[in-house]
């Protein structure tokens, strides 16, 4: 980008994480004009607005928004090079601690994948365990960064929606909602819905009670099952008529002839989120963001080929 100093790139993406322009200062020890400067002169190589500024805070414009994953990236590509010329022969890298959720699937292979592209340096250490304690395991320091699904807080931790989940709805393959393109949420009411308990995944369950109450008058009658996803699969297609949901990204894993994947109608989407330490810098986590993009991208691709 001609014109656009590297430096500009730093302060710009210090107000945006702090969004105040003194504090943004204060974290890179030096003064507050200076910033406010550069980040002008930014905006001014741009010919666009990244920040909104008024006499009580700053928040980010939309151009702003779409402008800071790609700086922190520019920041992170610059840290790697460097990094590449100083490192001594025969050290590696810490590795990177993170913490994942079940029925990630093919998202956590592809951001894995992506992830290995950016820092083919970096070793991954995957943890599985509660999204609470996924959390404050980050707010700790004892994980550099978790997936995390549904509405959640810690304090000390920031969390940024990396994509969404598609719900699909898994039937006995002989039932007649299995030949549909998409199964209607007020029919598969009138079954009973196998799942795991509230405790288990919150996110899930309270997506899943939701929209069936919308959709349909009748309650949904649950039997919860918390055992393994293979077992469950095969009660659904050994047993009386039942249903219950997989996030997509699984389903596209596993392989069962006497079960059907469906998407719901309406669909049913489900957050996940990159939970990182509220201190991690910027330049730290840039890979991360820019993997989990390329692993939304690549499911967004699988997505559009049809139904599972």
């Amino acid at each position: 980008m001609t014109g656009v100093e590297l430096r500009q790139l730093v302060y710009f993406v210090a107000v945006a994480e702090h969004l105040h322009f003194g504090k943004a200062a204060e974290a890179l020890s030096i003064g507050q004009p200076a910033v406010s400067q550069q980040v002008a002169r930014l905006e001014r190589t741009l010919g666009t607005a990244l920040l909104d500024r008024n006499p009580r805070n700053v928040r980010l414009t939309d151009p702003g928004t779409r402008f800071l994953p790609r700086a922190r990236a520019v920041l992170a590509a610059v840290d790697q090079a460097t990094q590449a010329v100083l490192e001594t022969p025969g050290t590696t890298s810490p590795p990177l601690r993170l913490g994942t959720c079940s029925g990630l699937g093919v998202r956590l292979d592809d951001f894995l994948s992506a992830y290995g592209r950016l820092r083919p340096d970096v070793q991954v250490e995957l943890t599985s365990t509660s999204t609470r304690a996924r959390l404050e395991r980050v707010a700790a320091g004892q994980l550099d960064a978790a997936f995390v699904r549904g509405e959640v807080a810690v304090d000390g931790v920031e969390l940024v929606e990396v994509w969404r989940d598609r719900l699909v709805a898994v039937i006995p393959s002989e039932h007649p909602l299995a030949r549909r393109v998409s199964a209607p949420l007020a029919e598969l009411a009138e079954l009973p819905l196998r799942i795991v308990t509230q405790r288990t995944n919150p996110a899930l369950v309270e997506r899943v009670l939701g929209a069936c109450t919308a959709a349909s008058r009748t309650p949904c009658r649950l039997e919860h099952d918390d055992g393994p996803v293979d077992t469950l699969l095969a009660s659904i297609a050994a047993g009386p008529p039942s249903w219950t949901v997989l996030y997509e990204s699984h389903a596209r894993i596993l392989s069962s002839a006497r079960v059907a994947f469906v998407p719901t109608d309406p669909p049913m989407y489900v957050p996940t989120s990159l939970a990182v330490a509220s201190t991690a810098s910027s330049r730290a986590v840039a890979p991360l963001y820019e993997a989990c993009r390329a692993a939304a991208a690549r499911t967004r691709v699988q997505y559009r080929t049809g139904r599972i």
